[in-house]
């Protein structure tokens, strides 16, 4: 099958998580595509979608939202997958829940999964630097490369022989 994996990132993490995801769905069989929200303007020969975003005060990025904006109708007649990368920390927080109902219904998703994010000070310009120290958010990388890759599996498993 050929797969579109696309994610918004702000820093970097969440387009890492996508690569992962990109790297193990192609390790099963399939054809991958992984590139920016941006970059994606139809779904012409894509058979499935993994659509994930950084998550900021609780929401997805712009990019995400908008891919979904425009190409929703087209999403809802493929199998599609949700992730969102954001909480940090062990245990990671913030906990309560990344309200993605609205893109769950719009694309059909047959899942939505939550990975712990990264936290680089060094990259954050020092507008976000200074809300992040005031939230006293953690610094460090939280990410479980190891779960992103067992929940593809899966994933490779529901699409089946690529």
């Amino acid at each position: 099958m050929n797969v579109l994996v696309s994610a918004a990132s702000r820093h970097g993490a969440t387009a890492e998580i996508a690569e992962a995801i990109g790297r193990t769905l192609a390790e099963a069989g399939h054809a991958v595509d992984v590139r920016p929200p941006a970059d994606v303007t139809d779904l012409a020969g894509v058979d499935a979608v993994v659509l994930g975003s950084a998550v900021y005060a609780g929401s997805w990025l712009a990019p995400a939202r908008e891919l979904v904006d425009r190409l929703g109708a087209e999403l809802a007649t493929r199998p599609v997958w949700l992730f969102s990368s954001g909480p940090l920390g062990d245990p990671p927080m913030p906990a309560e829940e990344i309200d993605v109902s609205a893109l769950v219904r719009a694309t059909g998703a047959r899942d939505h999964r939550v990975f712990p994010g990264a936290l680089d000070k060094h990259k954050l310009p020092f507008a976000e630097r200074a809300i992040v120290r005031g939230l006293r958010a953690p610094m460090g990388d939280f990410r479980d490369f190891a779960a992103v890759a067992e929940w593809a599996r899966g994933i490779a498993a529901e699409l089946g022989t690529g």
